[in-house]
């Protein structure tokens, strides 16, 4: 699939397998730049087509500043251009989301991914303002992310269709797992012909592109890039059979997070121990979030056993 295009192009700004990137961590406020090298070059490796830095997967609301940044100015050094990768920079300080966009178009970043700002729940006129101001006081194109379990205020379908008036507002990723949401935003910005669709729900993903959903933003992708860089070729392809049995592999994979519990820490932490088992990166998470425990290690490398990714 090809890569990200600039806003009124009349393709979609990113569209097939973008995967939400971890962020490998070597101790308190300490990357691991080598576990980063081999997450970039794994995914790339197995035919992503762009990469979400600092999303959810990525921990971004438990990283400070400062690391934030490293990770960004790495991650562009690491895909040197090989790949757009689009950057999270929500904030509960405006000051700083606006400080992230500035940072992220230096290191090389194609856009910035914008949710909910998390804590106070803002309306919707008051969230339909904060993203037009990130729009218009920072560089780059923006994104939004819909992940209502995490910030407790969802976009709605009215916001979304308004801010998609917007030039600079080239899409969303939504991660809702409500499949009607997403038919929904496909009718209101059906006239943007730039405009993004993306879908953070592994076990909705094959529906999901069937009703035109552009890509996959799954965080299973760190671990088996190219069996979701597969099941989307498959399923723009039209190949049936494939797409079952493809579809089937994901929903196998999905045993590392039923082995680390189903809460979005759980999730993180099933994906970080599978990275650790391949020899990727460390398993350690943000504090105060922990690694897997044995019987999880030994769960998930099962898992990973099944599908021969060990």
């Amino acid at each position: 699939m090809e890569p990200s295009t600039p806003p009124s192009s009349g393709r979609p700004f990113l569209r097939g397998v973008v995967p939400p990137l971890v962020t490998p961590l070597k101790g308190r406020d300490q990357l691991d730049v080598e576990g980063l090298a081999r997450v970039v070059e794994h995914v790339i490796g197995g035919g992503v087509d762009g990469l979400f830095v600092l999303g959810t997967t990525g921990e971004l609301a438990g990283l400070s500043p400062r690391l934030r940044r490293e990770v960004i100015t790495r991650v562009g050094e690491l895909v040197r251009g090989r790949v757009p990768f689009v950057v999270g920079v929500t904030d509960t300080h405006l000051t700083e989301t606006l400080a992230l966009g500035a940072h992220a178009m230096v290191a090389g970043a194609a856009a910035v991914v914008v949710t909910v700002p998390y804590y106070l729940p803002p309306a919707q006129e008051e969230l339909e303002a904060y993203v037009r101001t990130v729009v218009r006081e920072q560089p780059l194109p923006v994104m939004l992310y819909n992940m209502p379990v995490l910030t407790k205020v969802a976009f709605e379908v009215d916001t979304v269709r308004r801010l998609a008036e917007v030039e600079k507002v080239v899409g969303i990723k939504d991660s809702s797992g409500e499949l009607e949401y997403l038919r929904e935003v496909a009718r209101v910005t059906a006239a943007r012909k730039d405009w993004s669709l993306l879908a953070g729900r592994e076990s909705l993903l094959v529906p999901a592109l069937r009703a035109g959903v552009h890509g996959s933003v799954a965080g299973g992708a760190n671990v088996a890039p190219r069996l979701f860089a597969d099941l989307c070729a498959a399923v723009v392809a039209g190949d049936g059979p494939r797409v079952a049995g493809l579809e089937e592999r994901v929903r196998r994979l999905g045993g590392i997070y039923e082995s680390t519990g189903a809460r979005v820490p759980g999730v993180i932490r099933g994906i970080k121990g599978a990275l650790a088992l391949m020899g990727v990166c460390s398993e350690r998470m943000a504090e105060p979030f922990h690694g897997v425990t044995g019987v999880e290690r030994e769960r998930i490398r099962s898992v990973l056993g099944e599908l021969e990714l060990v």
